[in-house]
């Protein structure tokens, strides 16, 4: 790929895609930032008012070099690197009508933190399947990183995978900055598959906390999804890899333990007893880790992994088991 990048589209009108576009407006070496929303009424207010007054409004894009889309051909068609930061549940929708052509000669860097529920695939499977990508044209965002967190500047760390390493360095040029540190990783299965896990255990997380569990069972709780996470990938795709690097382990931890997980509080909803679809309604927000865990559950029936986490939280959204009795096997399994 070339050495200087001119133009980046990012997919997506999010919380996690203004972050993106936030951290790219610091990097003065991105000459143009181009970003797709879905409808003209929030493209026209943002190009007006310079925020996005659905998700993190606070960060603010006032003489910034981006120009807003509506028409996600056009907006592929402007960037050299495509950023795709549209929630799992709505990649397949979004791109299903687009040719393969057009995808050609970009790079396609996944922001996407879910399974795509049509396929059962990770976004890079999906890509390469269904929109013709190669291997070295795809890349992954993983954390441990919240966007609300990016928004107030903390300092927050990013890993950037793909088995192509130019693209990851250069993603990772692009990305680094006063409050972003980034590394990069050739485990481009590995860091998905954790970033899909650790949304299903941050809905444990937040079932047990609404149950009135405490940090105690917490740690136990996170102690033991890292190493169901770690039996899970040496199933999927055995590789060597260190499962307590930030990409994994940092990921889960943050996911779990936070107060902007949404993943989290849609879990603790069920703990404190609302229905899956009200907790869902009043969100307003997607839990990825919702359709993961379905997905998960299905894929597993395959590989035959123990994984008494993540099927705790199958029994709660899809098996009606009331969150107080499925909890009560889960204490069982773990240690």
């Amino acid at each position: 790929m070339k050495n200087s990048v001119q133009s980046i589209s990012i997919l997506g009108g999010g919380s996690w895609a203004t972050a993106i576009a936030k951290i790219l407006c610091e990097n003065t070496s991105a000459k143009k930032i181009n970003w797709w929303v879905r409808t003209p009424e929030k493209a026209d207010y943002m190009r007006t008012f310079h925020h996005n007054p659905d998700y993190i409004s606070s960060v603010s894009f006032v003489n910034q070099p981006i120009e807003f889309f509506t028409n996600l051909e056009d907006c592929i068609s402007e960037g050299e690197i495509i950023i795709l930061a549209i929630p799992s549940a709505f990649v397949h929708q979004t791109l299903s009508g687009i040719s393969p052509q057009l995808y050609s000669d970009k790079y396609l860097i996944s922001a996407v933190k879910g399974l795509i529920p049509e396929t059962s695939q990770i976004l890079g499977d999906y890509l390469r399947e269904h929109c013709g990508i190669n291997d070295d044209h795809i890349g992954v965002i993983t954390g441990p990183c919240h966007a609300e967190e990016v928004a107030l500047e903390k300092l927050s760390f990013l890993t950037l995978a793909s088995k192509n390493q130019n693209l990851a360095n250069e993603i990772s040029k692009l990305l680094q900055g006063r409050f972003i540190k980034t590394v990069t990783s050739d485990d481009i299965y590995g860091t998905e598959y954790a970033a899909v896990l650790k949304n299903i255990y941050a809905i444990a997380a937040g079932i047990t906390h609404g149950l009135g569990f405490g940090d105690n069972f917490l740690a136990v709780l996170v102690s033991n999804a890292i190493r169901e996470t770690k039996r899970f990938m040496a199933a999927v795709h055995p590789i060597e890899r260190d499962i307590d690097d930030s990409a994994y382990l940092g990921d889960l931890m943050v996911t779990a333990y936070s107060q902007f997980s949404r993943n989290r509080t849609f879990g603790n909803m069920l703990g404190k007893g609302y229905s899956v679809k009200s907790a869902q309604i009043e969100m307003k927000m997607v839990a990825e880790g919702y359709y993961a865990t379905k997905t998960i559950y299905e894929m597993n029936q395959k590989f035959g992994v123990k994984m008494p986490i993540s099927d705790f939280v199958y029994r709660v959204i899809y098996a009606n088991f009331s969150a107080k009795k499925a909890v009560e096997t889960l204490i069982s399994q773990i240690d």
